[in-house]
């Protein structure tokens, strides 16, 4: 038996006006989708109460952990999925290069949570750039702080600490709003960076460049999730089954690795609209077919599309899902005998809101030995069914059917 789970990051929404007051899903005529639905359906709590609604407890969930007992914050999972690791005694930080208005701190509005999509060489350009600013240099010294730079507009920092008592926001939380109210609280030091990234960075030349052709100027390091290091149990170990994670996102990739799955960097995955669906899904039945019995697959770009508060890109984003992710999996997953396939996301990401919503989730599980027919996999389809509440609920009713 070969289990796949395919998360549609934040792809659950709530009714829309726009949209005849439906949600994307129920907007949308999904053949894979269908299908899928036609299978079990079901509801998770995948963000418990009192926990923040994000992809880091979410994910920390749909792998089965009780997430209240083990949340930590986020940097250290993404830190880990970048092959960075986060010792006890120090406390790790996402570090986004976000957009911010001209007014610079504490005035600006936030932008774009991403820079306005910066990505590649632009991107780490700009960091390294920055690292090597002498002031903004000078104030890392201080604090024994590293930044471990990519190649997207997420990077994660780390120094010595506790992140115990620290405030601080979520870029894709404020969209639209003046940043004032929402600048690191407690955590010394850290301000001062942030300041100066935004000095060194709305005069850099790329920044200079992207305005003159219209776009958004990545130009402040907004530092975010501070947490510890983590502990989390061994996958194999807990259930019996050997798996590997297809992602473009580092915190879902850095969950994976600490609990010990499988995690490949693929190529062309960006976690955006454009991110390499066919190389995701051959990486899935690259996966399957040399043994493993589980994968799962993470389509970051409704979620990204969501938080740019762009209906028509969360559409085809999830159009996407199922066209050429869901719909040929159903077709090669038979090659391997039998087989059971989750949909579902993580979380809601509200298109009213350009944030998270910690409403329980919607899932259906396609079994190749007895569904058939077709019904479409929506929230309201779901809705009627008491959700799901423990951690390992979802993994247990997959694994042990």
């Amino acid at each position: 038996m070969k289990y796949v789970m395919v998360v549609g990051d934040g792809m659950a929404d709530f009714p829309i006006e726009a949209l005849g007051d439906r949600t994307p899903l129920q907007a949308l005529t999904l053949d894979g989708f269908a299908r899928v639905g036609a299978g079990e359906l079901g509801r998770l709590i995948s963000c418990p109460e009192g926990l923040p609604p994000g992809s880091d407890v979410a994910f920390l969930t749909l792998f089965g952990n009780d997430a209240k007992a083990v949340y930590n914050g986020r940097s250290p999972l993404e830190a880990a999925g970048m092959g960075v690791d986060v010792l006890p005694g120090e406390v790790a930080f996402r570090l986004n290069l976000a957009a911010i208005t001209s007014e610079g701190y504490p005035n600006a509005t936030m932008l774009s949570h991403n820079g306005g999509g910066i990505d590649g060489d632009e991107a780490y350009q700009l960091i390294t750039d920055l690292m090597a600013d002498a002031q903004f240099h000078a104030l890392m010294d201080e604090l024994h702080f590293r930044i471990e730079p990519t190649y997207t507009f997420r990077h994660v920092a780390v120094m010595p600490g506790n992140a115990d008592g620290m405030e601080m926001t979520p870029p894709h939380d404020i969209v639209g709003q003046s940043i004032e109210g929402y600048l690191p609280q407690h955590a010394e030091g850290i301000l001062p960076l942030m300041q100066r990234s935004f000095e060194v960075l709305s005069v850099h030349p790329i920044n200079i460049e992207r305005e003159s052709q219209g776009l958004l100027p990545a130009n402040t390091a907004w530092l975010w999730g501070a947490g510890s290091a983590y502990d989390l149990p061994n996958f194999e170990q807990t259930y019996g089954i050997k798996g590997s994670v297809i992602s473009a996102v580092p915190l879902v990739k850095g969950i994976a690795r600490l609990m010990g799955l499988h995690a490949p960097d693929v190529e062309g995955a960006t976690g955006l609209l454009d991110t390499d669906y066919e190389a995701k899904l051959a990486a899935a039945m690259d996966a399957l077919k040399r043994g493993d019995d589980y994968v799962l697959v993470h389509i970051e770009a409704p979620d990204e599309m969501s938080h740019d508060g762009d209906m028509e890109s969360k559409l085809e984003a999830i159009r996407r899902v199922d066209a050429r992710i869901v719909q040929p999996l159903l077709k090669e997953l038979p090659q391997l005998g039998d087989f059971r396939l989750v949909l579902l996301p993580d979380h809601y990401t509200l298109l009213s809101t350009r944030t998270h919503d910690a409403t329980p989730i919607p899932f259906a599980i396609y079994d190749s030995r007895t569904t058939e027919g077709m019904r479409a996999f929506t929230e309201d389809a779901c809705q009627s069914i008491p959700a799901l509440d423990a951690g390992d609920a979802l993994m247990r009713q997959l694994f042990l059917a």
